[in-house]
């Protein structure tokens, strides 16, 4: 009784999120029921497992995907909470009933479609679970946990795993069809990307120039973003390295849309300007966006 008070409910069933959860799950049954299962296309982790599993063992895909996905959830509690966990457990519960009970005819039997848009459907799935605060595949858990025990990044365990399962699809069903289950798997990568991460990534631009001021001035004034100024040297070039002199680092948060045309400006002001880009996860506050034309 202890964790289910301390389960935030107002979150769990906040509208938002039920209905981000409804359409995620709604994304993946059609992406595996329409798409992917009917020719024998794996996806990756929990649902790949699942779906290979049912092919060899005949087990209902919505018993399989439930059972397997049931022991993440305990990682999951201890690593980012009980709310967390019951709102996984619903999406889990979700997935093997829509499974389980509606009935989606196949869409194609054209391989490269199965590969494209089953993992782009699934992946859009799978993002819509996760802005609602969960997940739709326990496998994301248990890289987490390996992460923190081996030192390995999330996408090195999670590589790592989908290989041997992507080695057993070429075993039991072929070579043709591991290969289009892996690029069902990447398009499924890429579009659970833009869906959690959207489609402008911010970028981190860093300049280090002798004409510092005039470029300030151009990326506040012209291209209506924020700036900070890092103080540093610069210098210590291996034909004179006692040479240096004070320069100012200036770094701004921009879209990859917006790189190209920056970069081309600050190249206008100063042709041997120093530029390195750094790809932000996540940004906000500050001046992120520039609402006016230019």
């Amino acid at each position: 009784m202890r964790h289910l008070k301390s389960v935030n409910w107002k979150e769990i069933f906040q509208p938002k999120n039920i209905t981000l959860n409804l359409v995620g799950v709604a994304f993946i049954t059609l992406a595996l029921k329409g798409f992917m299962m009917p020719n024998k296309f794996l996806d990756g982790g929990v649902t790949g497992i699942s779906i290979l599993l049912h092919e060899i063992s005949h087990i209902p895909f919505g018993i399989l995907v439930l059972v397997l996905n049931i022991p993440f959830l305990y990682i999951g509690k201890k690593i980012l909470g009980n709310t967390f966990a019951v709102q996984s457990l619903f999406t889990f519960i979700l997935i093997a009933a829509s499974m389980t009970f509606i009935q989606v005819d196949a869409v194609t039997s054209d391989r490269l479609l199965i590969a494209l848009f089953g993992g782009c459907l699934i992946g859009v799935g799978m993002g819509l679970c996760i802005r609602s605060g969960s997940v739709a595949d326990g496998i994301e858990i248990l890289a987490l946990l390996t992460t923190r025990k081996i030192g390995l990044n999330v996408s090195e365990v999670i590589f790592g795993i989908n290989s041997a399962v992507f080695l057993a699809a070429a075993w039991f069903f072929g070579i043709s069809t591991a290969l289009y289950s892996i690029v069902t798997y990447f398009s499924a990568v890429k579009a659970l990307d833009y869906v959690t991460n959207g489609f402008e990534h911010y970028t981190s631009l860093h300049i280090i120039s002798a004409k510092s001021e005039e470029i300030k001035f151009l990326i506040s004034n012209k291209f209506r973003k924020g700036i900070t100024i890092i103080k540093g040297e610069r210098g210590f070039l291996p034909d004179s390295f006692d040479q240096k002199q004070d320069c100012d680092i200036i770094v701004t948060i921009v879209t990859r849309l917006e790189i190209l045309r920056i970069k081309e400006k600050i190249t206008e002001i100063d042709s041997e300007a120093f530029m390195f880009i750094q790809y932000t996860k996540d940004a906000s506050g500050g001046i992120l966006r520039n609402k006016n034309k230019h």
